[in-house]
């Protein structure tokens, strides 16, 4: 049976950390296995953030900025993964692989008059590689993309080797910048697994806090909760979306749609409110996606018992709340209430993603992406040194 020590990297729409993952896994599809060793997160300096933005940004984007930012970031990639090693007490040396994600500058998983459908995560990995001497796997997304899926969710295949229980119904909603939610049916097989992205996580939240009050987001949700919802307003920005809301899945959202250009339009319409008001509506806002994502696509058809909210969203106590109170007749837990991390989930997940590449076993699940088929994700570049591999 296959053993590998790995490291999963995360930098999610949020752009505020790298998370990494250190993990030890063992078999391979629906019998794999998956043990959590060390976790750190290594948030990015300011100055690399504002790169990250502006090389998002239509505005401010050039070539020169997109090329030394993503070996920029390699760097940043390569050095959390030495520092969490060392953390561990786990010799590089040791590492089989390392599962890397990238920073998504890009996602527009539908074709328009002048484009086709694309993705782009940034992060250079032979810089991960060199710096590590270890194998790297990247760019998982593409390969999605072009068997014509949507690129996103993958977390659905890990969260259905971690997290399904015979005779229990279950939704894991991540809360990041982004939402989505992986449906596991009772007793359902991998083919049965369903999940797409719900819409805003925490990056309205997080964007009218950075404009509002200098801060990168709201802790706890202390903010939200002493403001008041303005539930007309709400509606509104359900309108502004309504073809994503209306939208059925799978489908997939990112910046392009949530981002700049969307609070833009709140401060545009809306600034003369109180501040806290509009936080609290903006959480109210990702609740509500939730909830209506659920009561429009899942309830319907599948027999739900437990919902796992996972994700920096499942530590905004004020958002959890307005979920219980839009989800009544529910329960809802936390990754911790389960035993594992919200924090590490994500980056778990591309540890084990990376694994299942190396082991030639597909990591997709077209119930949640679109894709014509189950297919093999990521690029593979190869520890650079002799003595490896």
């Amino acid at each position: 049976m296959v053993k590998r020590l790995a490291v999963g990297l995360m930098s999610g729409t949020s752009v505020d950390a790298v998370d990494a993952a250190l993990v030890s896994l063992e078999g391979t599809g629906s019998s794999a296995t998956c043990k959590l060793i060390h976790y750190a997160s290594t948030p990015f300096p300011q100055s690399v953030k504002k790169k990250i933005f502006e090389v998002i940004s239509e505005d401010h984007s050039s070539t020169p900025a997109l090329s030394s930012l993503h070996f920029e970031l390699g760097r940043i990639y390569g050095e959390a993964v030495i520092g969490l090693c060392t953390e561990a007490g786990v010799p590089l040396e040791d590492l089989d692989v390392i599962g890397s994600h990238g920073q998504t500058v890009f996602h527009q998983p539908f074709p328009t008059a002048d484009s086709v459908p694309s993705t782009l995560q940034i992060g250079e990995p032979s810089v991960i590689a060199y710096m590590t001497n270890t194998a790297v796997v990247s760019n998982f997304r593409s390969m999605d993309v072009a068997a014509g899926g949507e690129g996103a969710p993958l977390v659905p295949y890990t969260e259905y080797i971690l997290y399904r229980s015979p005779g229990v119904g279950r939704l894991l909603q991540n809360i990041g910048g982004i939402g989505n939610v992986t449906v596991l049916s009772k007793d359902g097989s991998l083919e049965d697994v369903y999940g797409f992205d719900t819409g805003p996580g925490n990056m309205i939240i997080d964007g009218l806090c950075e404009r509002l009050y200098g801060k990168a987001f709201d802790e706890d949700g202390d903010i939200a909760s002493t403001g008041k919802v303005h539930e007309k307003m709400v509606e509104e920005w359900m309108e502004w979306e309504a073809g994503f809301f209306s939208r059925k899945p799978p489908k997939s959202t990112g910046r392009e749609q949530f981002g700049d250009i969307f609070i833009d339009r709140i401060m545009d319409k809306f600034s003369h409110l109180a501040k806290e008001d509009l936080i609290a509506s903006a959480t109210y806002f990702t609740a509500r996606s939730i909830a209506d994502a659920y009561k429009t696509f899942i309830f319907p058809h599948y027999e739900v018992d437990e919902i796992i909210i996972g994700g920096g969203g499942s530590y905004n106590h004020t958002l959890i709340r307005f979920m219980k109170e839009l989800l009544p007749t529910c329960t809802l837990l936390t990754q911790e209430e389960i035993g594992y991390s919200s924090d590490a989930k994500e980056a778990i997940a591309f540890a084990l993603l990376a694994h299942e590449t190396l082991n030639g076993q597909p990591g997709n699940v077209p119930g949640a992406t679109g894709a014509g088929g189950y297919v093999i994700l990521g690029s593979i570049t190869p520890a650079p040194l002799p003595g490896k591999n």
